[in-house]
């Protein structure tokens, strides 16, 4: 089950890349990587629900009070690590 829904979300963020995205003027991420592709990394490296939480912070933060630049997704952290 978790597989199918990462799959449908990949592909909605995927569609929402070539269909509507294109759309908007160029530049309009202030983020590299742009959030679209910051929320695929994300959902690739940890998963449906952390990975969506990341993606959904990222977009936030994504307007005119916050500078942007580089913000990569977060390494995932091993269980021996989190202490």
């Amino acid at each position: 089950m978790k597989g199918l829904l990462k799959k449908a979300l990949l592909f909605l963020i995927k569609t929402y890349q070539l269909t509507i995205s294109p759309r908007f003027s160029h530049g309009a991420c202030r983020y590299y990587p742009t959030c679209s592709q910051y929320a695929i990394e994300a959902i690739e490296i940890h998963g449906v629900f952390k990975g969506s939480l990341l993606a959904v912070r990222r977009i936030l933060r994504c307007n005119p009070f916050f500078k942007g630049g580089y913000d990569p997704v977060p390494p995932k952290k091993n269980k021996n690590e989190e202490k």
